[in-house]
This record gives structure tokens, sequence and C-alpha cells, in this order.
């Protein structure tokens, strides 16, 4: 499989960036970034398995250079959720109604891409954020900037492909909760992060167990949902780790080697 295409952040957005940046040449005009990253504090969060939490690009950039990047705005924590993790941080009632064009405008930004919702498959999560935003009544928090790939403003499909990310969370799932791995033919273990909600509403929590029967997966790719026997931490190869999505746009991080405290 390849592995050319890089990102950054906490959580990937290749999918939806991929359904909405497909014409990024029909983005007109320069919008520098916001200093929205000046002052950061750190959160954890946990009890977040099962949880709600939608993401909201602004992005910004310049038309003429083709030079784009989203600033990331993540609902965890706020919207009536539990501050310390758990609940939904994205009500439908909130995040139902958004007027992305009036978002984008509010905010001097060239496009506004509503990421979410989405499914918490972990079960705690610690981050760096900085400025709050108001998104016509749902909060959200920076957690990043996202320079976005040339892959992603072609339009091309992701899906099963690896993506390189540079992160700087801590993440973690608890001994006795369930995983939910994609095993590829090289032997790799991927677990996922977070379940996307954007291209099958429908999709349950509680059906992930028995996703392998919905995927379509390349030759050699097997699906697998065990109870773990010790917590997962993920780790990170030099503040690097690598990713990967399957065709629901649920999200993947590769485990073993430097990547996690052991392979599940």
């Amino acid at each position: 499989m390849k592995s050319d295409t890089k990102i950054v952040g906490l959580k990937p957005i290749m999918k939806t960036l991929g359904l909405f940046l497909v014409a990024g040449a029909l983005l007109a005009g320069c919008a520098p970034l916001p200093k929205d990253n000046a002052q950061v504090s750190e959160h954890r969060f946990d009890n977040l398995m099962g949880s709600r939490y939608t993401e909201i690009l602004l992005v910004f950039g310049n038309a003429v250079t083709s030079n784009y990047t989203a600033g990331v705005y993540n609902t965890i924590g706020l919207n009536g959720a539990n501050p310390a993790g758990g609940g939904d941080s994205t009500p439908a009632a909130l995040v139902d109604k958004l007027d992305l064009e009036k978002i984008k405008k509010d905010n001097d930004a060239l496009k506004t891409i509503k990421n979410g919702p989405r499914l918490w498959t972990l079960d705690h999560v610690g981050v760096k954020m900085g400025t709050e935003r108001d998104f016509q009544d749902l909060k959200a928090r920076w957690v990043m900037w996202f320079p976005i790939p040339d892959a992603v403003r072609e339009g091309k499909d992701l899906s099963y492909q690896v993506m390189t990310a540079n992160r700087d969370t801590s993440m973690s799932i608890d001994k006795g909760s369930r995983a939910y791995i994609l095993d590829d033919p090289q032997g790799v273990s991927w677990v996922m992060k977070s379940a996307s909600l954007i291209k099958d509403p429908t999709q349950k929590f509680e059906d992930l167990k028995n996703l392998g029967s919905r995927l379509k997966l390349p030759p050699g790719w097997k699906f697998r949902s065990p109870i773990l026997e010790q917590t997962l931490v993920f780790m990170t190869d030099n503040g690097k780790t690598q990713i990967t999505q399957d065709e629901l746009g649920n999200t993947y991080d590769r485990t073993g080697g430097p990547y996690s405290n052991y392979k599940p």
C-alpha cells in the first residue's frame, strides 16, 4: 500500500475533505489563519467510548497559490456533555441546523466543513486545545491546523490506504473494552479510534462488532472485534503515526512496534 500521503492532527478527516473539497479550485480569495492556537491548555477526557462528537473545519489560505489549511474545532466536553468526558457533545438539535455558508462568512473563512457526527471508539483522549468558537450555538475548541493534501483536493479515494499523521495527543482503550480491528495482508493491525456517521447516519455503536460483514475489504484484509485483555496505549514514532480508513469513513490507527504498547 502507498504511504506517501501526509496529514496532521487529532482526528483524520480525509474522507470528509474528499467529499467537500474535490472542487478545491473553486475556492476564491485569501483568508489568513487566525491566532486560535496562541494560547493552548492541556485537557484529558475519559469515559468516551461510544459518545458523539463533531469537528467543524474552517478553511483558510490563498486561492492564487492553492495553499489551504483548515483549523479543526472539536466539540468534545462541550454542548451539555460532561466536561471531563462522556455524553453527547454534538446534540442533533444543534448540529443538524448548522448553516455552513453563514459560518464561513461569520468566521472569515474560505469554506466550512462539518466532520461529523462521529462516535469515539476510545476510552481516553488527552489533547492541547485553543480558542473556543461558537458555531450557531454549537461550541467547539481549536485542536489543530490541517494542511490540506493534494490527494484530498484531487478527490482520490483513500480507503484502506496508509496515511502518515503528526499527532500530539494521548489515546487509550481500557482492558475489558471492545476494540475494532483491521488486519492487513502484511500482518499490521489497525485499531479504530472513531466511527463515522457521515456517510451512514444509521451506523450504531452496538453494531460495530459485526462491521466486518458490511465492509468490502480488499484481498487479504480481515476485521475482528475482540475484548482487550490489557489496556492499549497508542503511541507515536518521533511524533508520527500511521492511519487508515474504511469505505464508511471509520478511522483506524496503526498498532504494534513504536505505535502502541503492544499489538492487540
